[in-house]
């Protein structure tokens, strides 16, 4: 959908809703009309296509055009280009939004986490619907400001936790907002993560920067820093300045369930046990994290414990019931939900003997057509994705909370409304300066 006055006006169109029949989904219709008029395919800006963000570019190209791909090292720029050789190339997405402007409808951000952020708002800010990989943002100052900016320029948004769009986590939602299991106070959220370097000092060696890799583009908004083989491409994720650790990574999709199925947002304390962040360099090697949220009109207070690095929850499952190496399990009044699974895509209501006969509750969460597909439809006019901004902002947010408390070392009092900790001296860990040359 280029952005001429043609296309413009089918955006209005469209936007207006999706009667026209040009995309839909709604709960017990799964079938979905993306249009194959040249004239509204949607088109596609990926920015970082490999890795994550190469399925990512390729599930743009089934849903709509990729006209151009952006990514700071060459090598892998050039391995996508191959497959989309009529895509502009660019090494900053800033020059792509800027050169591209009127030819580009949304975005995927696929980056290290800490670019996540400004990639986001640099394109919604020129109007861009935007998809950004999960977690959200690298910290929880930026979380909000994208829920923000999402509101105000009113694009369809998605965050890439793509357990969302299971219909074993919906259901696993209906089933606990049902009652099925009582009422739930504690929740157990576990990961085999990290597989990637965590618990160590800033590197000593020095190194050469690969030919075609832009390492002042990777650094982005951080603190400049000489590069290291141990940062790109995959390793950034346990270093403080460029990664949110194995709960950044892991959290939005494992504890993504029970927080919809609770709204687990602004918890009133945090406090993180865990093997010790080295040199200000790098998360730990592993840790445990208790979250306490009051008690609301729906629900009463239930505390959730996050475990990485090998710990698990301190929990008998029932019947012989093997404990998975990540997963999350809810403890309610009346029984357990447990999910042994990275995304909440299925579930077992423990104890089994007692649930034999259980009749689900009537669905009340639309099905999803496919977590991309729910995204291309919402940038043509239909139904917001489920796992939008609005909604996955406020997840993020939680999840990073609890690396905000183990950076500071202390059990955290936190004001939702406010956006801010107790101690003044914490809330430090909610941002920090952009580098210059890069702000939002």
């Amino acid at each position: 959908m280029a952005m001429n006055t043609t296309r413009r006006d089918f955006l209005k169109t469209s936007a207006a809703g999706a009667a026209v029949g040009t995309a839909f989904w709604v709960a017990n219709e799964p079938k979905v009309a993306l249009s194959n008029n040249p004239l509204e395919k949607l088109n596609f800006a990926c920015i970082g296509v490999e890795g994550k963000g190469s399925s990512d570019t390729d599930s743009a190209g089934r849903d709509g055009s990729v006209v151009a791909l952006c990514d700071i090292d060459e090598s892998r720029l050039n391995k996508k280009a191959r497959r989309y050789p009529d895509a502009a190339k660019y090494i900053d997405f800033r020059v792509m939004l800027d050169e591209m402007g009127d030819k580009i409808d949304a975005v995927t951000v696929s980056t290290p986490d800490h670019t996540h952020a400004i990639a986001a708002a640099t394109a919604m800010k020129q109007g861009k619907h935007c998809f950004c990989q999960k977690p959200l943002t690298w910290s929880v100052s930026e979380a909000r400001l994208l829920r923000k900016l999402a509101q105000e320029h009113g694009v369809a948004t998605q965050m890439g936790n793509q357990g969302t769009a299971a219909n074993g986590l919906r259901e696993a939602v209906e089933v606990v907002r049902s009652g099925a299991i009582g009422n739930v106070s504690e929740v157990h959220v576990w990961t085999n993560r990290p597989v990637w370097p965590q618990g160590e000092g800033r590197p000593t060696e020095t190194a050469e920067i690969p030919e075609g890799l832009h390492w002042d583009l990777f650094l982005g908004p951080a603190p400049d820093r000489p590069y290291s083989p141990v940062y790109h491409p995959f390793k950034w994720r346990g270093w403080l300045d460029f990664g949110t650790g194995a709960l950044g990574d892991m959290a939005c999709h494992t504890a993504n369930m029970a927080v919809m199925a609770l709204d687990l947002f602004d918890p009133k304390t945090i406090v993180a046990d865990h093997t010790g962040i080295v040199e200000g360099e790098t998360y730990p090697k592993s840790s445990t994290i208790t979250f306490e949220f009051p008690e609301t009109e729906k629900r009463g207070p239930v505390t959730m414990y996050w475990y990485d690095g090998g710990r698990k929850p301190p929990v008998e499952l029932s019947q012989g019931e093997k404990m998975s190496n990540s997963g999350s399990l809810l403890v309610g009044s009346k029984g357990t939900l447990f999910s042994p699974n990275d995304y909440g895509a299925s579930y077992k209501l423990l104890p089994r003997e007692q649930y034999k006969d259980f009749a689900k509750p009537e669905q009340s969460l639309p099905r999803s057509p496919g977590h991309f597909t729910e995204f291309a439809i919402a940038c043509a006019g239909g139904a917001p994705a489920m796992s939008n901004f609005d909604y996955a902002s406020r997840l993020t947010e939680t999840i990073l909370l609890g690396n905000a408390a183990m950076r500071a070392g202390k059990k955290l009092e936190w004001d939702g409304e406010k956006g801010e900790f107790a101690d003044a001296d914490a809330n430090k860990f909610l941002g920090r300066d952009y580098r210059d040359g890069w702000s939002l």
